[in-house]
């Protein structure tokens, strides 16, 4: 495995860590990783991070998953503290881990999860999808090749001390098959697409760029 980092913008906040890993991040480690990070930054040893990986195969269950919609557990499940109900990740899917000192920004979960989805919302623009959140239904929606609502990405967080763990997921170009065994987030009438689907170019590195470039607008958007 391989990542780099990089500061953002002095505007923003020239001790958060930009990472970007290559290669598949088991998730269990990437989970100890982001909780020892949150909890240094809850005792104040330890900067904020934005943190982009992709997973292998994997099913995650949130909070609030129903034991009925794991359909088939042909991948592992992984119970998780973060809300909603049952994800998938894997090769394709670009996955954000956020350890974000809310305590220092204002605390407020609810601005919090608004800047993410508008953050996703204006990166996915900047390749040619437009996309939206709808009531009643968690996540960033776009229009399908069918011309009904799809779901393009995922937002699942958790807050802990007032610091921030998990975070969102895009689909770029993962095997959207793979999401048969469950029904995601528990809406089941609609389906999952990513840009590939959807024509677009499946260029992992594209939507990095336009996630770091309307970073600093999001980090606003949650508070100084």
């Amino acid at each position: 495995m391989v990542h780099a980092t990089a500061s953002l913008s002095p505007d923003a906040l020239d001790a958060l860590e930009w990472r970007v890993d290559g290669g598949l991040t088991d998730y269990a480690s990437a989970l100890a990783d982001m909780d020892e990070r949150a909890v240094g930054i809850a005792e104040g040893r330890a900067g904020e991070r934005i943190w982009l990986l992709e997973h292998p195969p994997l099913y995650t269950a949130g909070t609030s998953a129903k034991a009925g919609d794991l359909i088939e557990p042909r991948f592992p499940v992984h119970e998780t503290g973060r809300g909603g109900q049952y994800t998938y990740h894997g090769p394709g899917q670009r996955v954000v881990y956020l350890n974000l000192d809310l305590g220092a920004r204002g605390r407020d979960v609810r601005r919090f999860v608004q800047a993410l989805e508008t953050w996703a919302i204006a990166a996915l623009a900047d390749l040619g999808v437009e996309s939206w959140t709808a009531a009643g239904r968690i996540g960033i929606w776009t229009r399908g090749p069918d011309g009904g609502d799809t779901k393009i990405g995922a937002i699942g967080v958790r807050v802990r001390k007032w610091v921030t763990l998990h975070g969102l997921s895009i689909n770029v170009a993962p095997d959207l098959s793979h999401y048969d065994g469950i029904v995601p987030c528990g809406i089941g009438d609609l389906g999952v697409t990513s840009l590939a689907a959807l024509g677009k170019a499946p260029d992992m590195a594209a939507l990095d760029a336009a996630l770091r470039a309307h970073a600093p607008a999001m980090l606003a958007a949650i508070g100084p």
